[in-house]
């Protein structure tokens, strides 16, 4: 069971322990994150947009082109640690995998 640490936007840090096989979006959203995840992880908003800490980028799955493209419209993109939460699986290699909430649009 893979631990996933989030911060919030408030800057407090979170320990989520969660099943494995859920998306990013759902962890963060079942654990009362504040995470509004309108089209309910469809990948067709920005509404579940996170920074991913710079040490885990390798350990993701490469963005594919909708989500670059729906995240780089986002007036608090960061090029690198952007990455849409629906889009990242967890996996028991996750563990540990450090994210921030980033501003609300």
């Amino acid at each position: 069971m893979p631990t996933i640490i989030a911060v919030d936007r408030d800057g407090h840090e979170h320990r989520l322990a969660v099943d494995s096989g859920l998306s990013l979006m759902e962890v963060l959203r079942d654990n009362d994150m504040d995470v509004m995840a309108i089209c309910g992880g469809c990948c067709s908003c920005a509404t579940c947009h996170v920074y991913v800490d710079g040490d885990w980028l390798a350990a993701l799955d490469p963005q594919a082109p909708d989500e670059r493209e729906l995240v780089q419209d986002s007036p608090h993109f960061r090029d690198g640690p952007s990455r849409l939460s629906c889009q990242i699986r967890v996996t028991d290699g996750l563990d540990g995998l450090r994210v921030t909430l980033a501003p609300e649009d």
